[in-house]
């Protein structure tokens, strides 16, 4: 078993064998898939991609932070309408501008909920999420009414490229996040407020700051998704986009990297799985949720660092 000295080796993305070997497994499908002649599976993994890189964002805000929000929703869908309506701009820069207008989103909602905890933070940000959802559903100048708004799609292929490879480039952005000095103030906010104000954390700044990084990756997710669908319409932007991201970060596993992605496939093949029955989706998501806090509060990453103990252990205990 690898033994673990440092604090920058706990954070390693991807620490022991067992999990190294599983994400080279994970690489060597994401590149096999194109090749495999299956649009279908082309489809959801640059769906998986995308999905995740929003659960990341999610992870550092509700994982990493300890700050609970429901408005993820709106910060999906200011990213999205806002890539919609600068499309016209050079990809990256327009990519650019979505994931900027929801970080400054998240900056002025974290602003009043900065004294708010708990249940009351998730309330306030729901609001949030709401009110946006309201306000394109009746601005037809700014989401297109009826007729929604019509974004440009390349070739799928394109985008499956395209899309994980900002996946490894969030992923490996994170990873260096939280082994910064903002990632360990993040984490003491998280266990305690009061402990990490007497060393020196500026709480203000540091939930500000979680706020924005969180909301500018859900920023990037909804203009890929966006991107993904090449039409907009409110509804897609409702209650039951914002749960099925909390199941993502809930059964992939809080604070966990390779937990947000699993998250995120869960979350995208589970419905694929039951194909006509949809009915079931949200049974299989809540008792998920439930099966994962009564035995596995660590999600499926927890369970594959304990299952990686347990094989390096073998047959010593």
């Amino acid at each position: 078993m690898d033994l673990v000295e440092s604090h920058q080796e706990e954070l390693r993305f991807a620490r022991g064998r067992v999990v190294r070997a599983l994400l080279i497994a994970g690489v060597a499908i994401a590149i096999a898939v194109p090749f495999s002649g299956q649009p279908a599976w082309i489809v959801r993994g640059t769906l998986i991609a995308i999905t995740a890189i929003g659960v990341l964002g999610q992870n550092l805000l509700i994982g990493h932070t300890g700050q609970i929000s429901f408005g993820q929703a709106g910060f999906l869908a200011i990213g999205a309408y806002t890539f919609a309506h600068v499309q016209m701009l050079p990809w990256p820069l327009a990519l650019l501008v979505a994931g900027l207008a929801a970080a400054v989103a998240g900056v002025l909602v974290g602003f009043p909920s900065l004294r708010l905890k708990g249940p009351y933070l998730a309330i306030a940000t729901l609001g949030f999420g709401i009110a946006v959802y309201q306000l394109l559903a009746n601005a037809s100048w700014l989401s297109g009414g009826r007729t929604g708004v019509a974004v440009q799609r390349p070739p799928m292929e394109w985008l499956y490229w395209q899309d994980v490879l900002l996946l490894a480039i969030f992923a490996l952005a994170t990873v260096n996040l939280i082994s910064s000095y903002a990632g360990r103030a993040f984490m003491a906010v998280r266990d305690s407020e009061i402990a990490a104000e007497a060393v020196g954390v500026n709480l203000t700044r540091t939930k500000l700051l979680a706020f924005a990084v969180s909301s500018f990756y859900t920023g990037v997710h909804g203009a890929l998704f966006a991107q993904f669908l090449g039409h907009l319409e409110p509804e897609l932007f409702n209650l039951g986009e914002v749960l099925t991201l909390f199941v993502a970060i809930t059964v992939g596993g809080l604070a966990s990297i390779e937990g947000s992605i699993f998250g995120a496939a869960f979350v995208v093949l589970a419905p694929a799985v039951f194909g006509a029955a949809r009915w079931a989706v949200p049974v299989l998501f809540g008792g998920s949720i439930i099966v994962v806090l009564v035995f596995e509060p660590g999600g499926l990453a927890g369970g594959l660092r304990k299952a990686r103990v347990a094989l390096e252990q073998w047959p010593f205990r």
